[in-house]
Formats: C-alpha cells, structure tokens, sequence
C-alpha cells in the first residue's frame, strides 16, 4: 500500500521488519553464535589463567553483582577459616586448601598470598590489609580476635555478618525484580507496538 502511493516505511518500521526477516532466515545462525561463544568461553576461562583473571576481575566490579560476589567470597573464606581453625588445624594448612574453593582466582592468589605472609611470620590481619581486598572492618576484627585469642569466634561473626549483607540484598533485588520485568515487556511491545502504528499515522498525512 505504500508503495503504491510513493511512499516509504518510517525507519523504526524498516528496522523491526529487517530484524524480524533476519531472525526468520538465520535463527540458527544466532543460535549457533550464542552456544558456540559460551562454550568458547568456559574452555578459554579453564585453560587460561589470563583469561580467568580478567573475566574473574570484571564480575567484581559489575553493578551491584560485584559487591555480591564480594560480599559472598568474604562470608565464605571466614565461614571456611573459622571451622578449620576450630577443628585444630593450623591457619597455613586451612588457608592452602581453601584456594579451590574460592570461586574467584584474584581472591585465590590473595589467599595463597596471606599463607606465604603467616608462614613468614606476619600476622594474619596485617596480611589480609596488604592484599586491599578485605574491608577495614573485617581486617580490624580479625586482628582484634588475634589479639585475644578468640580468632575463631571474630571470623565467625564476620561471616555471619557478610552471610545476613548478602541475603539482604537478594531479597531487595527480587523485590525489585518484578518491576523491572515489568519495565523491559512494556518497552518491548510498546516499540512493536509503535513500529506497527507507525505506517498508520504517516499514510494519514499523505492524504
């Protein structure tokens, strides 16, 4: 009908019927890319360290996903230190088998570096300062447990401080989730919504 009067599709119109053309002929490419890139990913993330340094780097600086994470690691390794230590083992044996399970390689290097620090003989609080990866609260704590001889019991309130830092922020965003949700729908039908309407309006000032 447009062209029969000279006339040609607003942009926005073009744009959706050409990216609604393309997903029709090429789906299969798209999926392809898709699975082909996150394999690709997760083999380069396990055979190179750079690659996992860089990727493990990145989500910690993510909005509100890297505090999370930051958070979460913190709650673990005190979680983990404080049972170990409490079971009798020493903090450079309970620190050296924690570096598989910190999820993160920069914090797993700083782990492994605070055992080569306590094994040298410095402190565990005055180590964990030196990485710039643990709050001050945290490294206070620690360092005031080491000073009583309750380390254990400090590393345990930390973790359940960081423990309840992390589930509330959870719950915030899944209160937030819904919302948002809501937000992405509504832009994508009204832009279809006004892709669609588009032509309408135009062919009426045609006349």
């Amino acid at each position: 009908m447009f062209k029969s009067f000279g006339a040609e599709l607003p942009w926005f119109t073009r744009m959706v019927v050409h990216l609604s053309d393309f997903m029709v002929s090429y789906w299969w490419l798209v999926l392809i890319f898709i699975v082909g890139g996150i394999w690709g990913l997760k083999v380069a993330i396990r055979k190179s360290e750079k690659v996992r340094y860089l990727m493990d780097s990145w989500s910690l600086k993510i909005f509100i996903i890297g505090p999370i994470l930051r958070k979460g690691i913190i709650a673990r390794y005190t979680r983990t230190m404080s049972t170990t230590i409490e079971a009798g083992m020493p903090i450079n044996e309970a620190m050296d088998s924690m570096k598989n399970v910190m999820g993160n390689i920069i914090y797993a290097n700083a782990v492994e570096k605070i055992r080569e620090d306590v094994v040298s003989g410095h402190q565990f609080s005055t180590s964990m300062a030196a990485t710039n990866l643990f709050p001050n609260m945290v490294v206070q704590m620690i360092s005031v447990g080491e000073a009583s001889g309750s380390l254990a019991e400090m590393l345990t309130k930390v973790a359940d401080y960081y423990e309840e830092e992390v589930n509330n922020i959870v719950d915030g965003l899944s209160a937030l989730l819904e919302p948002l949700i809501m937000v992405l729908l509504g832009v994508i039908i009204g832009g279809l919504v006004i892709a669609m309407y588009l032509p309408i309006f135009k062919m009426g000032s045609l006349f």
